[in-house]
């Protein structure tokens, strides 16, 4: 060792790390310089610091602390730093602070070189979701149905207390009624309570009421501010977590106690191209079917156009997102949920969905030939606002019917609701994946973006984030979709 090796002659010409190397190099990192103001001790530079991000994440290091340890003991990350040794805390704030609305214009550029140089296209994405759980405690949880409950039993009490109250001192409280005993501010309840302990006062009441008075006007008012802040948290959810209140409960397909319990998560989209990542977004939502209309925004910002192409399996296949997909020009391969249970050939004449139609006459045909006239139009809407049109249509005579007893069990005529724009686009859509291409995408989505999710759960053994917040979240999940393009460009 009289003459010692370098670090450059430790690491193999193609080892992944000369990847991460090369590709950050090329790529514009000025909105990053940006976050620094200048003046000061001198900082590390972004570039490298980046570089040792996405290394470490390729490398499953997601602690700042291990990344800290291999500076000073992995030559990979040694050769990547130049020797310099940012501790901990500097790695984490360059993560979760200075990475912030930035790493996603990295990553784009990245799919940028991977499409000019051919490893990917644009035109086609396959997309899917799954759930990782947030680092959270999985039992400090908010429910928005028990903040719903606990707000009517409240109405419930105010309400007994003042006919309680009206029952004894009836003169007192005459045409001072509220015109709701429904808890809407602490203000309102505070009066109310206030209102109802004046006129009982020079009353014999009993001391379980005195107690409920008592107990109202000391904790009630505070409890409906605390009621109001977690709706505020709630915003359009059910649940959040106490620990990372932007955490949703979610169902877990594999549950650390192996009983199917509910743990804080986020909802991952991805949308992929020959296994690359080209788009991922992070949602609060519970099932991927009202995540489309934002992971296709997402998709616009990072690349400026749609795709021309989308394939997905059921969970997407909403009248909403094939309503997207249209405004957008985007040709939809999008299965609906009874779409695999079609595919078995099963002879279901009475479902509601094998009667035909005559347009002409805007009537359908139960399966003994009688028409079924239309008697009620309706609206619906959806939980993100969405409005449906709806048809209803009744069967003008079932009584001594033959098929009556297999086909409904209703003491009336048989009705059916039926939403002619969704018939419409499930007829489309069954056509194109019936179809010799819809049968190529709908094999090759399977092998396309799933392998993604089992490389980051299981070969990367990533499972729970290891930052709180939305978008501290998404800075993580940046990383890991760099460091699943660049260690399989590596490859």
């Amino acid at each position: 060792m009289l003459l010692p090796p370098s670090l450059e002659e430790l690491i193999e010409k193609n080892h992944p790390v000369r990847v991460v190397n090369d590709v950050i190099e090329k790529i514009n990192i000025d909105a990053l310089l940006k976050k620094y103001q200048g003046g000061g001790t001198s900082s590390f530079h972004p570039r490298m610091m980046l570089k040792v991000l996405v290394y470490s994440y390729l490398s499953n290091i997601y602690s700042s602390r291990k990344m800290e340890a291999g500076l000073k003991e992995n030559i990979h990350l040694m050769w990547l730093s130049g020797m310099s040794q940012p501790d901990h805390n500097t790695l984490n704030r360059f993560r979760s602070e200075r990475l912030k609305d930035v790493l996603k214009q990295v990553f784009a550029q990245v799919v940028e070189l991977l499409a000019e140089s051919g490893h990917v296209s644009l035109k086609e994405v396959y997309t899917d979701g799954t759930k990782l759980e947030a680092n959270a405690n999985r039992y400090t949880f908010v429910w928005g149905n028990a903040i719903k409950t606990n707000k009517e039993k409240m109405e419930a009490q105010l309400k007994e207390l003042w006919a309680y109250a009206q029952n004894l001192a009836e003169e007192e409280l005459k045409d001072q009624t509220p015109t709701t005993f429904a808890p809407v501010d602490a203000e309102q309840v505070k009066q109310t309570i206030q209102k109802i302990d004046a006129a009982l006062k020079d009353k014999e009441v009993s001391k379980k009421v005195k107690q409920k008075i008592n107990y109202a006007k000391k904790n009630w008012p505070d409890k409906i501010n605390e009621y109001k802040q977690k709706e505020e948290i709630l915003g359009d959810r059910n649940s959040y977590s106490k620990t990372d209140t932007d955490a949703t409960f979610m169902r877990m397909k594999e549950d650390h106690m192996k009983n199917g319990q509910l743990k804080p998560a986020y909802n991952l989209q991805v949308s992929s191209n020959e296994q690359y990542i080209v788009n991922y977004s992070i949602h609060q939502n519970t099932t991927d079917t009202n995540t489309l209309h934002a992971h296709l925004e997402s998709h616009k910002q990072l690349h400026g156009q749609t795709p021309e192409v989308m394939v997905a399996d059921a969970g997407y296949g909403s009248e909403e997102n094939y309503q997207t997909l249209q405004q957008n020009n985007i040709e939809a391969y999008v299965k609906y949920n009874t779409f695999d249970k079609e595919q078995q050939k099963k002879d279901e004449p009475f479902k509601s969905e094998n009667f035909f139609y005559n347009k002409e006459q805007d009537c359908f045909y139960c399966p003994m030939g009688q028409p079924m006239k239309k008697i009620q139009e309706g609206k619906r809407k959806t939980k993100t606002g969405f409005i449906q049109q709806v048809n209803y249509y009744q069967a003008v005579r079932c009584e001594g019917c033959p098929l009556r007893s297999p086909c409904h069990q209703s003491k009336d005529n048989r009705t059916i609701e039926v939403n002619h724009n969704l018939r419409a686009y499930k007829e489309k859509v069954r056509s194109k994946l019936q179809s010799e291409q819809g049968i190529a995408y709908r094999k090759k989505r399977c092998w396309d973006v799933e392998p993604i999710f089992a490389n980051i759960k299981h070969n990367k053994n990533f499972k729970r984030f290891m930052l709180r917040g939305k978008h501290k979240v998404e800075i993580e999940t940046g990383l890991l979709a760099l460091a699943h393009n660049l260690a399989k460009m590596a490859a």
